[in-house]
């Protein structure tokens, strides 16, 4: 997979040379590159931003360094182009998941008051992580780096951990214990221990969809909950527990 990101701070993303980004490309599953659009910029000063027609606080940037830097960029024509912006539609893992199918996307970090509108004849879509706002998009284009880049297949260890995730089923995932299994009077589960995986499974749903229900309600209208969960939600709507 390659990764673009247009940027008026590459120093910020040095964070994604360590971990399991940094494995990745070095296993060359993934390449990321990175490209301050300042440098394209027609001023002679390099600037990038003005102010906004109509009034108004704060400054917008310009589409011609940014649609410039694009151009440069290899087949850009073919790659999902996307801004990083607070008016966007809200990233979720469904999302993380559709990006991770594309053999090329370009993310586009947007800065100051917002992008010159224009920039939407040149992007496929714009997308927000979240309903707060950020000094500028680089944090939220390394979190779509990192959502993405952990789905490519080999990237991860075990392949398998994508379906047992927080947001895989639009739940969230059950507790979790490793060694010792006593701490500070504090024991793991005994169905844990039991070997029975059968068990182990229900036990499992039923604290996920138990964690969803008080921390996430939200989540459980989008959830496909099969009988037994329904089951499972009745006795915590009652207040019991696993075992009762």
């Amino acid at each position: 997979m390659k990764i673009d990101i247009l940027t008026l701070f590459p120093e910020m993303f040095s964070g994604l040379n360590a971990s399991i980004i940094k494995r990745a490309v070095d296993k060359g599953l993934a390449e990321i590159r990175i490209h301050d659009f300042r440098e394209f910029s027609s001023d002679k000063n390099k600037r990038v931003d003005d102010y906004s027609y109509g009034g108004g606080a704060g400054m917008i940037i310009s589409v011609q360094p940014i649609v410039d830097c694009l151009r440069a960029i290899e087949n850009f024509e073919s790659a999902k182009k996307i801004l990083l912006a607070p008016t966007g539609k809200v990233y979720d893992q469904n999302k993380a998941f559709e990006l991770s199918q594309y053999g090329h996307i370009i993310l586009i970090c947007g800065h100051y008051e917002g992008v010159d509108a224009r920039i939407s004849n040149y992007i496929d879509e714009t997308l927000s992580i979240g309903d707060y706002i950020l000094t500028g998009g680089e944090i939220a284009a390394m979190a779509v780096v990192d959502s993405v880049v952990r789905l490519v297949p080999g990237v991860l260890g075990n392949e398998e951990s994508h379906h047992n995730e927080s947001f895989s089923e639009m739940l969230l995932e059950f507790p979790q214990y490793t060694r010792p299994q006593e701490f500070e009077g504090q024991e793991v589960p005994g169905i844990l221990l039991s070997g029975d995986h059968e068990k182990i499974r229900r036990y499992r749903r039923f604290k996920s969809l138990e964690r969803t229900y008080l921390d996430r309600p939200d989540l459980l209208k989008k959830a496909k909950l099969t009988p037994e969960d329904y089951c499972f939600l009745e006795k915590i709507k009652r207040g019991e527990d696993y075992e009762s």
